[in-house]
């Protein structure tokens, strides 16, 4: 199984940045997007992103089917590596629109890890260090948060928590 590195944090951390770092020594990039531009704000942030990324990434927005995207990163993209950003954001895509299905869903994101033939960056924000939300939806989506991260993070090589934009390494491998 290739190199797997997990990013996490808060808002504004640093964890993208760190991902495009860590890509920099591979010449073919794919970069897994998983935001839907549903407002202004998110377009602008959207936006921002891609002009960080240069003429090496190819970018595939999927705001669902993230595991057939690795399985298919090598063969069908040509990819060295691949950035996913975010697992939050695709968690909160699958509750949204097929929340019935998401251990499925989840299985087969660790499956395509699991089977995948290049390295990977994912990356997810750390949202359960604070007050417990009041709705029960909203608690629901943090525990499967925080579930989803630990999932991921037991497969990972390499975990690394971003504070203040220094990163900060839970797990190497």
């Amino acid at each position: 199984m290739p190199r797997i590195t997990l990013i996490t944090g808060g808002m504004k951390s640093g964890k993208s940045a760190h991902a495009l770092s860590i890509a920099e020594g591979y010449q073919r990039k794919l970069f897994v997007a998983t935001a839907e531009p549903l407002d202004e704000e998110i377009k602008e942030r959207i936006d921002r992103h891609k002009k960080e990324r240069d003429s090496t990434y190819t970018t595939v927005e999927e705001p669902i089917r993230i595991g057939a995207v690795l399985k298919e990163a090598k063969h069908r993209y040509g990819a060295d590596v691949v950035i996913v950003d975010c697992l939050t954001l695709w968690l909160g895509n699958i509750f949204h629109k097929d929340v019935e299905n998401l251990d499925a869903h989840i299985q087969d994101l660790l499956d395509a890890l699991k089977d995948s033939v290049c390295p990977a960056v994912l990356i997810t924000n750390e949202i359960g260090m604070g007050v417990v939300p009041v709705s029960r939806d909203t608690r629901r989506f943090v525990d499967e948060c925080g579930r989803l991260n630990r999932l991921v993070a037991a497969l990972s090589t390499e975990v690394i928590l971003m504070v203040s934009g220094l990163p900060l390494f839970l797990k190497r491998g």
